[in-house]
């Protein structure tokens, strides 16, 4: 991750939590129609957006890192969107970059018997991946 008030490794070594990183399309690439006859055509949405939601341990730094970058951005609009993600997955070929990701609110803090974890959630504006090392 790199952004206003932050560049960090957010993978080994950041405490991230089982349930791991989420990357997730905000919408859906197609819209199909149906005329009164039973006729439809296709629509592309041309939309790359997505939503980035990134799970780590409650004792994690990077929450703290996290935070203050979060606080940093939410100063002013100039700073804000301007995060950029790079996820590789080396074992199995995949890569995605996230691109004018901004945090979508504020990290939900719990209290509980366990420790748990944070989960940190980013909006982007466009995200561009290859699954897959091969063919």
């Amino acid at each position: 991750m790199v952004g206003p008030g932050i560049a960090s490794n957010l993978a080994a070594g950041a405490s991230v939590a089982e349930e791991g990183i989420t990357l997730e399309r905000t919408t859906d690439k197609n819209v199909m129609t149906i005329g009164a006859d039973g006729t439809g055509m296709h629509s592309l949405v041309a939309d790359d957006s997505c939503t980035l939601t990134i799970r780590f341990l409650k004792t994690s730094p990077l929450n703290a890192a996290l935070q203050i970058a979060f606080d940093l951005q939410s100063v002013s609009s100039a700073l804000w969107g301007s995060n950029t993600f790079t996820l590789s997955d080396s074992a199995r070929g995949d890569f995605s970059v996230v691109q004018q990701a901004a945090f979508k609110k504020g990290v939900t803090i719990t209290y509980a018997k366990e420790g748990g974890m944070m989960e940190w959630t980013f909006d982007g504006i466009q995200v561009n991946s290859i699954l897959g090392g091969e063919i």
